[in-house]
């Protein structure tokens, strides 16, 4: 199997964030200008181009395609899908460390549901959309802020659901968020738990990681291994479109 992290473009929030105006934020931001024109880069890279240079060149042949129900990520992903002509399905588990959430003037958590099922199905009409999308959103408004060891928890369950498909031919990617590739990988090398302020994997906007599970030998044992041949590769974008 072959797995493709791509980070969503740039968001509102990332953009206040650059800015010095954090307190500005939104719970579930769109993609700004910009991140619109990085997911529209994305996509014609994973469409017309090749992966990895020289003998091992070859094209991206993505046979499935993931995103957050967060609507920057799935904004991110609806170029690609077109370009790609294929399905794009939400998984929620992929979602951002914390979830859909914004602290009041006291300090105060407060949860927010995320696009129901009507809503995503008339913004995104072409996404598949799983169970845990309702016709109440998605995220539990009660949680507030997600814990830390819930985020924990679903990276473990994002790679045990891929670990299950790694001998396979799959070419998987997931448009997700900074946070949680960060998790994801840290899962994949296992370096979880950990302490998230002495080690972070940095992916800027549409940045894509590329991790493949494969077999190998050892001595005369075939054993199951994985690579990761790159992270953070934003070479689809010129130099004055890379963001964090």
């Amino acid at each position: 199997m072959r797995l493709y992290l791509i980070r969503h473009g740039q968001s509102a929030n990332n953009a206040l964030y650059e800015a010095g105006r954090e307190r500005e934020r939104v719970h579930d931001p769109e993609l700004t200008e910009i991140g619109h024109q990085q997911a529209r880069h994305v996509a014609q890279h994973l469409a017309d181009c090749h992966d990895m240079p020289g003998k091992m060149a070859e094209p991206f042949n993505l046979t499935h395609l993931y995103c957050s129900a967060m609507t920057r990520a799935m904004q991110t992903t609806q170029p690609i899908y077109q370009a790609l002509n294929m399905k794009a399905e939400v998984w929620v588990d992929v979602h951002e460390v914390g979830g859909l959430f914004l602290v009041d003037e006291q300090g105060k958590e407060i949860g927010f549901p995320g696009l129901t099922s009507h809503e995503m199905t008339a913004k995104f009409p072409d996404f598949i959309l799983p169970d845990d999308v309702t016709e109440k959103g998605w995220w539990d408004t009660e949680k507030g802020l997600e814990r830390r060891s819930d985020s924990t928890a679903r990276a473990l369950r994002v790679y045990e659901k891929l670990q299950d498909r790694s001998k396979g031919d799959e070419r998987i990617a997931i448009v997700s968020h900074a946070g949680f590739i960060d998790l994801l990988i840290k899962t994949f090398l296992h370096q979880l738990p950990t302490n998230p302020n002495n080690l972070f994997y940095t992916t800027y906007n549409t940045a894509i990681t590329r991790i493949d599970f494969e077999e190998g030998y050892h001595g005369r044992m075939v054993t199951d291994r994985m690579r990761l041949h790159y992270l953070n590769r934003v070479n689809h974008l010129s130099s004055e479109l890379w963001t964090w």
